[in-house]
């Protein structure tokens, strides 16, 4: 008798399962596609951006090696196609490398070329303030204290990634404008900083010891 009524609840199920079919079969049969085809376009997305990123890691490592063989004007505008067109790791990184080639002509419009970069904040905060360093290490011997200051006085803040090189230059340039106090300050920070890095700590030294003593009172 059991095994009439599993034959029965058996073919109820069945029953049932193809009403279920042919009520939603259309619909099922629709999502289906539509999990394939999603799959089968991400796969090719994958597929397509693997094959831009190596080819902008080929184009890029060209353009340095025209740069490694001083041919600068034509890295430069390796870099920078690579900059307008590449993805966005690569982007970046022509942008920092065609700024860097400008520097051997011109200073001011390779620190133009860095300061752009410190103001677009999809490059993210760390190039940004990488760019600020960049474009002060050029300006440093040619723009006043003040300006100087104005750039880099936020990237000396403690637990800044570049406050070390970012007082090193403000040091720099409040030596070179007479400053003594101001140049004091940098080098005070720079000293009492225990995570400065010898060679800095070096160079702050031999700076200090370029400034006049300390008028007793």
């Amino acid at each position: 008798m059991s095994e009439l009524f599993d034959e029965v609840d058996e073919e109820v199920r069945r029953e049932q399962l193809k009403r279920l079919w042919d009520k939603y079969s259309i619909l099922i049969i629709g999502v289906a596609l539509l999990i394939i085809a999603a799959v089968g376009g991400w796969r090719g997305y994958q597929y397509f951006e693997a094959k831009k990123a190596a080819a902008a890691g080929e184009a890029f490592n060209k353009a340095i090696e025209l740069s490694e063989q001083g041919k600068h004007t034509e890295a430069e505008a390796a870099f920078a196609d690579l900059a307008a067109k590449a993805p966005r790791g690569y982007r970046s990184l022509a942008r920092f490398r065609a700024a860097a080639e400008e520097a051997s002509r011109d200073p001011k419009a390779a620190a133009k070329m860095f300061d752009e970069i410190a103001a677009d904040g999809s490059v993210g905060a760390e190039l940004q303030a990488l760019a600020r360093i960049r474009a002060g290490g050029l300006l440093v011997d040619s723009a006043g204290y003040p300006e100087m200051k104005q750039r880099l006085e936020a990237d000396t803040a403690p637990g800044a990634t570049f406050r070390h090189s970012a007082r090193e230059l403000l040091a720099l340039s409040a030596w070179r404008a007479n400053d003594s106090a101001a140049t004091r300050q940098w080098l005070d920070m720079i000293a009492l900083d225990g995570d400065t890095p010898p060679g800095l700590r070096s160079r702050a030294q031999a700076l200090q010891a370029l400034l006049p003593p300390v008028a007793k009172s």
